[in-house]
């Protein structure tokens, strides 16, 4: 039936257990394989078949060219704890004279700096709002499918792993470039959420802020079995997590590859210190016509301390993403802008 089609399999492949084609099946009405399905290395789809919204395997649009005078350079990180390259992005109106904010910007799975930029079109955030972006990048050689480690017990310690890398790669910045010290917020997708979520923990007095788009809390996992089971159900019997810096945290509420009750629990962590009561809620739809709704947490001196988007009918993907990325769902929110937007809150409000 495949042949009649015009699908191209590859010598010898079956089809994975519980895929199968729809009965009268006719081009091009739309088939969509079930969430999560991966093609494998040469098999082709015939034109008019859809992919799931969001993965890698989705075709690209090409990302935008970068403004006169700014530069998107690679680099190299090394310390005790090991070596990891990056991509910093450095916009046109950088004056070396003038401190500005640096967000560290960690990837999910599969995806790696140039992927994860395009999609978050964090740059152009950046360009916009006058911010240093630094992508650290996670090699197959450290996880095969390129996600941070956050359930590995030896990532989840000050001074060791990758948030010691992470960490470092931020000072090494900041000592190379003008950045404000009082502005440097970390975030991430995914593995790079609970990472990110992580890594602002353990070195509060270096991150003011910190950004998690579907995400899992602190001590979700201490090794791949359980970490697929927090995925999938969050972690009720852990520990609650180290205290954090203030938090905004993005979730699609039909997120089917993390669970949604892990924002709950990110956002838990984050206002235990501060005893937040009710908290400011609004609903409204994004220009691309996703629904949300936006909580704002304040501490008792009314200073905000987090915001949770809860994104309905929202996938595992960053919202108000680019298509030239993978995981991306541009019906959202801008959750990019809405971040720095908050990072930049934050500073202000100590600042005062």
């Amino acid at each position: 039936m495949l042949d009649k089609l015009g699908v191209k399999l590859p010598q010898g492949f079956k089809m994975p257990e519980g895929v199968q084609m729809p009965e009268g099946f006719k081009m091009p009405e739309g088939f969509k394989m079930p969430e999560g399905f991966k093609m494998p290395e040469g098999f082709t789809l015939p034109e008019g078949i859809n992919l799931p919204e969001g993965p890698a395997m989705r075709k690209r649009t090409p990302p935008p060219p970068l403004p006169e005078g700014a530069t998107f350079e690679a680099g190299t990180f090394t310390n005790h704890a090991g070596t990891r390259g990056y991509k910093l992005y450095v916009p046109s109106n950088y004056d070396a004279g003038t401190p500005m904010p640096l967000v560290v910007m960690l990837h999910g799975c599969t995806q790696d700096p140039d992927d994860f930029a395009a999609g978050t079109k964090m740059n152009l955030v950046g360009e916009e709002s006058g911010c240093l972006v630094l992508y650290p990048a996670q090699p197959q050689s450290a996880n095969q499918s390129r996600c941070w480690n956050w359930f590995s017990k030896n990532d989840q310690q000050r001074e060791r792993g990758e948030p010691a890398i992470i960490a470092g790669m931020t000072r090494q910045v900041m000592t190379q470039y003008a950045v404000d010290a009082g502005q440097v917020s970390i975030a991430g997708l995914s593995a790079g959420g609970a990472m990110a979520v992580i890594v602002g923990a353990l070195y509060p007095e270096l991150y003011q802020a910190v950004g998690v788009h579907s995400g899992l809390p602190f001590g979700a996992a201490h090794d791949l079995p359980a970490a697929l089971q927090a995925m999938k159900t969050g972690a009720p019997g852990r520990k609650g997590g180290a205290a954090t810096r203030p938090v905004i945290v993005f979730h699609g509420d039909k997120d089917h590859t993390v669970a949604a009750v892990n924002a709950e629990q990110v956002l838990a962590d984050a206002l235990a210190p501060h005893g937040s009561g009710a908290p400011a809620s609004e609903s409204a739809k994004a220009p691309g016509g996703r629904k949300y709704t936006r909580d704002v947490h304040t501490n008792r001196d009314g200073a905000v301390v987090a915001e949770h988007w809860v994104l309905h009918g929202g996938g595992h993907a960053w919202a108000g993403g680019s298509p030239s990325g993978s995981y991306t769902d541009c019906k959202g929110p801008d959750a990019s802008r809405e971040m720095v937007r908050f990072f930049k809150a934050v500073a202000a409000a100590r600042q005062a």
